[in-house]
């Protein structure tokens, strides 16, 4: 697992970005002529947005690298926040129990009143929300729906969350794709639309980890059609360049939030063996349940 920046090597759309003011300066300095003679016009003149179409070209890539990026670490926090809801939710639960249950058994023998209120407020973060339960005929509380009810709506057996781990050629034929079919590489309206909703497909058999649903996309793919950039004026180019340097922005925003969250920041401590993490928790937690229950039995053989 790499974080986005990481992958990135620092770089993405926003590096990428031309000025007016400094590609023109650049451009009185003779730097960055034109690649094998294409962008040369008759009588050997470099064309004015010869060097704006390569930035373009180039920063076109950067960010669908970067979102490409950041869309599978966004996947593997939401693989790894599942398992870990899964593994240790439960125990995270008996401490919590545990801890009110203390607390409220040292309100007894003391009889404080501040003792009295820490017990009462660790009981209310436990205490379902009033009427819930009944108002929805014991089908679910204010946590959701019972797995119970879920299964017979759904006439599915009740089982634990799947896991999904995209397998390595999942992500490279996700990659693949991502970079063929990226909505911003279109120039007209009608294609742009074409390739989001085909980007959204791509992106929800990504997060399944449906290999075999990538390769028929790929072939899908294959088949379409495939517009042909045209000549973009100055201007258009500059637009360009900004509109991807704001998206770049936006993405290096969301990749923070993932990076600093509660689940990134503990899969970002173990990349390379974040089970082993799970279970190195896991058993800290069973320690500390240990320990509490010492301490009610002991709490509770002295009142």
């Amino acid at each position: 697992m790499t974080t986005p920046e990481a992958e990135q090597g620092g770089g993405g759309a926003g590096e990428e970005r031309v000025t007016p003011e400094g590609d023109a300066a650049r451009a009185e300095g003779g730097e960055d002529r034109p690649e094998g003679g294409a962008a040369h016009t008759e009588g050997g003149a470099a064309r004015p947005e010869a060097r704006l179409e390569r930035a373009v070209r180039a920063a076109e890539q950067a960010l669908i690298e970067y979102e490409i990026a950041v869309e599978t670490f966004r996947v593997e926090i939401e693989n790894f926040s599942r398992l870990h809801e899964q593994k240790l939710g439960p125990l995270y639960g008996r401490l919590e129990e545990l801890d009110a249950r203390i607390l409220e058994a040292r309100a007894a023998r003391s009889g404080d009143p501040e003792d009295r209120r820490r017990a009462e407020e660790a009981r209310a973060r436990l205490a379902p929300i009033p009427g819930v339960e009944e108002l929805l005929h014991g089908w679910m509380d204010d946590s959701g729906l019972f797995p119970e009810a879920v299964a017979m709506l759904t006439d599915q057996a009740v089982r634990p969350p799947q896991r999904v781990r995209p397998s390595e050629e999942a992500r490279k034929l996700y990659r693949e794709l991502a970079r063929k079919a990226h909505p911003d590489l279109a120039q007209e309206e009608k294609e742009r639309e074409r390739r989001e909703e085909f980007i959204t497909r791509v992106n929800a058999a990504y997060a399944r980890g449906d290999e075999a649903e990538l390769r028929e996309l790929a072939e899908e793919w294959a088949k379409g059609p495939e517009l042909k950039r045209g000549p973009s004026r100055a201007e258009e180019l500059y637009a360009r360049l900004e509109w991807l340097a704001q998206r770049k922005e936006l993405l290096a925003l969301l990749a923070k939030e993932l990076e600093e969250s509660a689940i990134g920041h503990m899969l970002q401590l173990a990349p390379d063996d974040p089970d082993g993490l799970l279970d190195e928790i896991g058993q800290q937690l069973l320690t500390q349940v240990t320990e509490r229950e010492r301490e009610l039995a002991a709490l509770l053989a002295e009142g």
